[in-house]
């Protein structure tokens, strides 16, 4: 072999060298640039099972006040020995009218947990109109303000969205239902847009029956109940009147200014 082909071989061997120690040399600097008290934050609305939706929906009618909305919280990081908290900034088309209604906290990631579910609040009361959100739906996104201890998560999990609205209708069998049915108003008076907020807000049922044929107090499925579980339902609605009425300077008045009665 000749001399001219030696020193070329030694030449190219020498110039591997150079590049796999500049590699490694750009791999140590970019260690050396990871901040381990950085831990990315995932949030979303689902499940804490992780089962991920890009949004939800609120129904401001469901709600006489103020009502929520669950989020999930994951870190992709290891636990901590201490205490470590967030907060969520919203942002979307709907902001200025939204914005006047939503309550938010700074969440807290206890020490030792790496996962936690959190709510967002929305108060009826304080949207410009009755009528926001009636026709048309609303939408609000929120995110993760970025802080000392948590970096945003995963692309798809680093906000969500809710989807706004504000309709209620008056179920088909308030006034009048055949047997062997019975109409709403046997059990709950007469029908106002509040009290049957009010109602959804504290049995969480919503276009229910009520059947004399029904073979359990409430069959889930169906929305179905018992009379004999109506009535409950009625004597609960009496309570929690009279917890609203008492923790209140008024009590609770309907769209047309008449008291609320069960």
């Amino acid at each position: 072999m000749s001399f001219m082909k030696i020193r070329m071989k030694t030449i190219r061997y020498s110039l591997c060298a150079l590049c796999l120690m500049a590699a490694i040399s750009c791999q140590k600097e970019e260690v050396q640039k990871y901040d381990p008290t950085l831990t990315g934050l995932n949030i979303w609305v689902g499940t804490s099972a992780g089962s991920v939706y890009e949004e939800t929906v609120y129904n401001y009618s469901y709600a006489y006040g103020e009502g929520s909305v669950t989020f999930y919280a994951r870190v992709y990081g290891v636990p901590a020995d201490h205490d470590r908290t967030f907060t969520l900034e919203p942002f979307g088309d709907s902001i200025e009218q939204v914005l006047p209604t939503i309550r938010t906290e700074e969440y807290v990631l206890p020490a030792g947990a790496v996962s936690g579910e959190y709510k967002v609040y929305f108060n009826s009361h304080n949207l410009p109109s009755e009528t926001t959100f009636s026709e048309t739906d609303g939408k609000v996104s929120f995110r993760m303000v970025p802080n000392d201890t948590f970096d945003q998560g995963a692309e798809d999990m680093q906000s969500f969205t809710i989807v706004l609205r504000n309709r209620i209708a008056k179920p088909n069998n308030w006034d009048s239902a055949s047997y062997p049915y019975v109409a709403l108003s046997e059990y709950f008076g007469t029908y106002s847009r509040v009290k049957y907020q009010f109602m959804i807000e504290h049995i969480g049922l919503i276009d229910f029956i009520i059947s004399y044929s029904a073979s359990t107090a409430i069959d889930e499925a169906t929305n179905t109940v018992s009379p004999a579980y109506a009535v409950y339902l009625q004597q609960l609605m009496q309570e929690r009147l009279a917890e609203y009425n008492a923790s209140h300077d008024t009590p609770l008045t309907d769209e047309n200014g008449n008291i609320v009665i069960f």
